[in-house]
């Protein structure tokens, strides 16, 4: 199973967090990030982020990456929106 955690981040606290699973192994890892984000911005009501180079580094170095107001178009009420996986079937 692929678990992905996603959180909202403001003055340093949790406002709100979210675990997304994943169970189609037909997809590639790429495709679960992508498609949890989406789940993620129907359940906190956010319009997608850009995903900007950073977080392919930040994803492969750390397994998680974070979206700050320059990557979302509407302003946002919060620091930034931040994405950890913490269950990857690939590794296994």
């Amino acid at each position: 199973m692929f678990r992905i955690w996603g959180k909202i981040i403001k003055d340093t606290h949790f406002v709100d967090d979210h675990v997304i699973s994943i169970r189609n192994t037909e997809l590639s890892k790429s495709q679960k990030i992508h498609e949890a984000i989406d789940e993620f911005c129907k359940h906190f009501d956010l319009e997608r982020p850009h995903w900007f180079d950073k977080n392919t580094k930040e994803l492969a170095m750390f397994s998680k990456t974070s979206f700050h107001d320059d990557q979302f178009i509407e302003t946002i009420d919060f620091d930034y929106f931040e994405i950890e996986i913490i269950e990857d079937d690939e590794k296994k």
